[in-house]
């Protein structure tokens, strides 16, 4: 019997998100700064992007954290959650959700302000340009956090967008490791790799367990251009895992001298790529924690990620998962 009561916890930002799919020109016209990346913005400039696309979006629980930790549980992890939402009726509706979903909603922590808000405009390319209100998750403060968050936990996984306030971060970190937990974090977004830098490269000098990056932050870190395999090598000499994604061409996965290529899944089409870097997260730290070798806990994440950018949203519709238990289970055993 494990001595552990869960295997995973996220912590995060739990936001609901708002997805459009809009034309090039909606992001010329009415979006400041890069397409591809996220920005936080107040409620205002929500409300106002909302109002120019009328009624045709989808509202789906969010936040990056999050989205790794839902798949994590439907994959049959045990898992909670660390963060803050609202008092309002978005609020209640994402915890139902979350718990809904497999996980235990007993560890988040509340606020009387409204839920956090992510709009997330998609473009034809499956690309998808994020403005983030944090709302109640805003709120959330370093006082907050103690060991008991992370009490009976196996293992905390850390989204990055926390960085954006680096004493909440910094508690949640140290906090994590005070508890016994090994860690992973995912650098989030290449704006975020620019605010944080020196933050992250002081975490990985303390010892992080995984590390999830994409090409773009990847880049942002070592300010350098070097082959992805190159730099899943420089992560791994960190003395953890490093996991480089590359989108539609995989990732590399690096532990000491060892290196993989892992191939990626071909998606029959790409509707939406939003919560495609947190599946295969979820799908990798699934691999990971239930003892598979890295190249298998890699293979899971690319038929996550897969899977979830043929759908609209971050999350995997109910009527896919029996397949892909099936399909894992078969990785396994290969």
């Amino acid at each position: 019997m494990s001595q552990h009561s869960f295997d995973l916890i996220g912590v995060g930002n739990p936001i609901m998100d708002l997805l459009a799919h809009v034309p090039e020109s909606f992001l010329t016209d009415h979006v400041a700064g890069e397409k591809g990346g996220m920005v936080l913005v107040d409620d205002n400039d929500i409300v106002s992007l909302v109002g120019k696309l009328g009624t045709d979006y989808a509202v789906t629980p969010g936040g990056s954290a999050a989205n790794a930790t839902v798949g994590a549980a439907r994959l049959g992890l045990r898992t909670t959650f660390l963060g803050k939402i609202g008092g309002d009726i978005t609020a209640e509706d994402y915890r139902t959700n979350f718990v809904a979903t497999g996980g235990d909603g007993s560890r988040f922590k509340r606020a009387t302000l409204p839920n956090g808000r992510c709009l997330s405009l998609v473009t034809p390319d499956g690309q998808r340009t994020m403005r983030t209100h944090l709302g109640a998750a805003m709120t959330l403060h370093p006082d907050e956090i103690t060991v008991e968050d992370f009490i009976g936990v196996r293992h905390a996984h850390i989204e990055g967008y926390l960085m954006f306030n680096p004493a909440l971060a910094e508690k949640v970190a140290v906090t994590a490791r005070a508890a016994g937990c090994t860690i992973s974090i995912d650098l989030a977004s290449f704006e975020v790799v620019n605010v944080a830098r020196d933050w992250i490269l002081g975490q990985l000098q303390q010892g992080v367990h995984i590390v999830f990056a994409n090409e773009d932050e990847v880049r942002t870190l070592f300010q350098k251009d070097a082959s992805y395999d190159a730099y899943a090598r420089k992560l791994a000499g960190y003395g953890g895992i490093a996991a480089v994604k590359i989108g539609k061409d995989g990732a590399w996965v690096a532990q000491g001298k060892e290196l993989h290529r892992i191939e990626p899944v071909a998606a029959a089409r790409v509707v939406d790529t939003t919560g495609a870097g947190d599946a295969w997260a979820a799908g990798f730290l699934y691999g990971y924690l239930r003892g598979l070798p890295l190249p298998v806990a890699g293979a899971v994440g690319s038929l996550l990620g897969s899977e979830t950018v043929q759908h609209l949203g971050p999350s995997i519709p109910e009527m896919h998962w029996p397949r892909l238990h099936q399909q894992i289970a078969a990785l396994g055993k290969a």
